[in-house]
């Protein structure tokens, strides 16, 4: 398989900007009061807060940044009234997670042993289109395919580690210029959860061939005078992907030969220092999940959600240099963090909103309550 003509094609891949240039512009109302000892049943949600947003390449480097005194200002109690039943803002959220339906007509299925593993766009697909040792498009819709065809395998590539070399030879020959952020990192392609696995992908190219992806979520929270806090990490400034933005204690993808719980234990331990002895205790929860077209790029993820009580007196550690910092922040606040800014990682918000139902602090009370709880899975949970 030769790379050396292939001639690559820049792509321009745009997605608006979730940080804030100037705090002090973005947040004209200055907050000054601490964090009160809010209600336990039910949030106050505040008035959404507008921002702008940016457009900006998926590889270009952080230009906006937002400060930890920023989150502090921006997450306090309203001083003048509001409307309590607001969830624009959580909508708004969820929305932004499950982008590009409209789009899916322009993929086509991925099909391995007769069943649907993913979807490629048209346009990526012509880029797959050199590679035919690994790629073919046999010309029928039997699969649901509305341009006419679909992307298989060649058939002599009849075993996972067969296919794991072809695919993976294929996205080395593409490259950073149409694959970004590439980390040799392999994630099972399969057609559901537990299903058996098709072969092994480099974790960046999955949106790409739009396979399924899980991954484990945790929500590490402390009980202190009658309130829930929530620990929140700030990510590094180096990381590839939504650098220097908010997140859950401890979080990571699922990939190639591990299982949730064992996953949840190692990413504890990396990102926050959290010991076995105590993130063996986090307690599974539920899913969340979304579908989310940018692009050549189709995610179809599903977050297996965890919480853990932690001692009062516990202190998270980063231990891998993938997160800056930690906070631990009321529950309430936190909310209002998601209701008006854009400062957390996107699908870390579901979690969060799915964290808001569980633990009472959503009422049903709220117009659309209903609508937003099956909203949280709005992707394919299989």
């Amino acid at each position: 398989m030769a790379c050396s003509t292939y001639n690559y094609l820049h792509l321009s891949h745009k997605i608006p900007s979730l940080f804030i240039s100037k705090p002090s512009h973005a947040f004209p109302i200055t907050f000054t009061t601490p964090f009160p000892s809010p209600s336990h049943t039910s949030i106050k949600f505040n008035k959404l807060v507008k921002f702008s947003t940016h457009s900006v390449s998926v590889s270009a480097a952080n230009t906006y940044t937002f400060t930890w005194d920023d989150v502090v200002r921006i997450s306090q109690p309203d001083s003048v009234p509001h409307d309590s039943s607001d969830l624009s803002g959580f909508f708004q959220k969820v929305k932004f997670c499950n982008r590009g339906s409209e789009m899916q007509s322009e993929f086509l299925p991925f099909v391995i042993e007769d069943q649907i593993a993913g979807y490629i766009h048209n346009g990526f697909a012509n880029h797959l289109r050199r590679f035919k040792d690994v790629f073919i498009f046999p010309q029928d819709n039997s699969y649901g395919g509305r341009i006419g065809s679909h992307v298989t395998l060649h058939p002599m590539l009849r075993t996972p580690d067969d296919r794991t070399n072809a695919v993976g030879d294929v996205v080395k020959c593409l490259g950073e210029e149409l694959i970004p952020g590439i980390r040799n990192e392999l994630y099972p392609v399969t057609s559901s959860f537990g299903a058996p696995i098709f072969f092994s992908l480099e974790r960046a190219a999955a949106p790409y061939f739009g396979i399924k992806v899980y991954g484990v979520q945790m929500n590490g929270y402390v009980e202190k005078d009658g309130q829930k806090l929530l620990w929140i990490g700030k990510r590094s400034q180096m990381k590839s992907t939504y650098p220097g933005m908010l997140d859950q204690l401890a979080a990571g993808g699922l990939p190639y030969g591990i299982a949730c719980g064992e996953n949840l234990v190692k990413e504890c331990e990396e990102e926050a220092g959290i010991p076995k002895s105590i993130s063996k205790e986090a307690i599974p929860v539920g899913a969340v999940s979304y579908m989310d077209i940018d692009g050549y790029r189709y995610k179809r993820d599903v977050l297996f959600c965890y919480d853990l009580k932690l001692p009062a007196s516990f202190r998270p550690e980063n231990q891998d240099g993938e997160v800056d910092s930690f906070k631990l922040i009321p529950v309430t606040h936190v909310a209002n963090v998601i209701q008006r800014t854009q400062f957390f990682k996107p699908n870390c918000s579901l979690v969060i909103i799915d964290f808001l139902f569980r633990h009472g602090y959503m009422s049903s009370e709220h117009f659309g309550y209903l609508d937003l709880l099956q909203s949280l899975r709005s992707g394919d949970c299989s």
